[in-house]
C-alpha cells in the first residue's frame, strides 16, 4: 500500500486528507502536537478503513520536532502533506516576534526540510507527491503570514522546475475560507466573512488531489478564489492589499 504522511493531521484540512486517504487504502503517519488527540484519530481511522495508521508526536516549531518529523520523510513515503500551520492572535507588532518566528518555522523551514527528505526516495522511485498548503492569502499583502506563504507558493514552484518533469510532483495547495479550527484558535472574528465566501472541505481536497495527478504547480479551489486570485492582479495592488487585510482580520 502507498504511505502518506501529513503534518496537522489532527485537525482542519490535515483530518480531512487523513480520512480520505485512508478511505482511497493510503497507510498514513500522522504528524501532530497532540499525543491524546493523535491516538485518538489513529485508532478511528484503522477501524474505519482497515490501513495502518503510524502516530509521531512533534511540535515542528521545535528542533526536536523538527528533527523527528524530517528523520521520518526520509524513510520514504508515497504523499507528502505539509500541513501544519496556524495564525495569529493579531496584527504585526502586535504580536511577540518570538511567536512571528515559530510561524516561520511551521510555514516555511518545516516545509523546506520535510520535502527536502521525502523527494530523494521519491525521486528514486520515480514517483510520488507533495502537497504544501498555502492559501490564497500568500498574493496579497497580510502580515506575517501571507509572506510565510507566499514562500510556500513560491518554493513549491521553484522545486517543481527544478525536478524537471521525472514523475514527481510537488504543488502548493491555496484555499480561501474553509470552515476548520484554524480561525477560531488563531482568535479571528470570521462573522463577517459572506457565506459564499466558504469552501467545503471536502471540495479542497477533491482538488488538490486531483491537481496534483495533473502536475498543476499551484491549485486554487472554487471558482471564486480563482476569480479573485486572477482580479488580485488586475486592481491596483495598494487597493487589494488593503481589502485583502481587512477580509477575516478582526480578533475576539
Amino acid at each position: 500500500m502507498p504511505t502518506a504522511l501529513i503534518t496537522g493531521a489532527t485537525a482542519g484540512l490535515g483530518a480531512g486528507f487523513a480520512r480520505r486517504l485512508a478511505s482511497d487504502g493510503f497507510d498514513l503517519v500522522l504528524i501532530a502536537r497532540d499525543i491524546e488527540r493523535l491516538d485518538r484519530t489513529a485508532a478511528d481511522l484503522r477501524g474505519r478503513y482497515g490501513v495502518a495508521v503510524e502516530t509521531l508526536p512533534a511540535d515542528l516549531a521545535t528542533d526536536e520536532g523538527l528533527a523527528a518529523a524530517e528523520d521520518r520523510a526520509g524513510k520514504g513515503v508515497d504523499l507528502l502533506v505539509n500541513n501544519a500551520g496556524f495564525g495569529q492572535r493579531g496584527v504585526y507588532l502586535n504580536v511577540p516576534v518570538a511567536d512571528e518566528v515559530r510561524m516561520l518555522r511551521v510555514h516555511c523551514e518545516a516545509v523546506l526540510r520535510l520535502t527536502s527528505a521525502a523527494l530523494p526516495g521519491m525521486l528514486e522511485r520515480g514517483r510520488g507527491g507533495v502537497i504544501n498548503v498555502a492559501s490564497v492569502a500568500a498574493f496579497f499583502s497580510r502580515g506575517t503570514y501571507g509572506a510565510s506563504k507566499a514562500w510556500v507558493v513560491s518554493f513549491s514552484q521553484a522545486v517543481m522546475r527544478d525536478l524537471g518533469g521525472r514523475g514527481v510532483y510537488v504543488m502548493a495547495l491555496c484555499p480561501g475560507f474553509v470552515r476548520t479550527e484554524f480561525h477560531e484558535r488563531a482568535g479571528m472574528n470570521v462573522s463577517g466573512i459572506p457565506g459564499f465566501m466558504w469552501l467545503d472541505q471536502d471540495l479542497v481536497i477533491d482538488t488538490a488531489l486531483r491537481d496534483l495527478r495533473r502536475g498543476v504547480q499551484v491549485s486554487v479551489p472554487g471558482a471564486r478564489y480563482k476569480a479573485i486570485v486572477g482580479l488580485g492582479g488586475l486592481v491596483p495592488r495598494a487597493l487589494a492589499d488593503r481589502l485583502s487585510s481587512r477580509a477575516g482580520r478582526r480578533f475576539d
